[in-house]
């Protein structure tokens, strides 16, 4: 039975549509190739990590009293002006700043010795990471 059942359902699959319904759907509307994003520059992971520095430095200066979060922010959109021309670069860019962010929002409620040391660390490590990058620039 279910043998029949099955040779059934593979004839009325395989049967021809009938003839109104076998119309071929008007042509597509011809759309732009999408654009190719250039391949990134060597120091793109520097990059990136000095995006995601910022981040962090942005949220950890404003917690702990320093109030020039937004200095960071503005610092993070010229580095966008300059390096991102692409809408995928900008967003991968942008995404790094934020986890930098979002990662001390979701530790620290307050400044804490912990919070201070993070904010140091990342203070050397940003000035390593612009040192680098510059290099690759002459």
């Amino acid at each position: 039975m279910r043998a029949a059942l099955a040779l059934v359902l593979c004839l009325v699959l395989a049967a021809p549509a009938p003839a109104q319904q076998r119309r071929s759907p008007p042509p597509a509307p011809e759309t732009p190739a999408p654009q190719q994003e250039a391949p990134p520059p060597p120091y793109e992971q520097q990059l990136l990590r000095l995006s995601e520095v910022m981040g962090a430095l942005s949220f950890l200066r404003d917690l702990c009293g320093h109030k020039d979060g937004g200095e960071w922010r503005a610092r993070m959109a010229a580095l966008l002006s300059a390096e991102a021309e692409t809408g995928p670069r900008k967003e991968r860019l942008a995404g790094a700043y934020n986890r930098g962010y979002r990662g001390f929002e979701l530790t620290y409620r307050t400044c804490t010795p912990a919070a201070e040391l993070a904010m140091s660390r990342y203070f050397e490590e940003g000035g390593r990471l612009a040192r680098e990058i510059t290099r690759f620039g002459g």
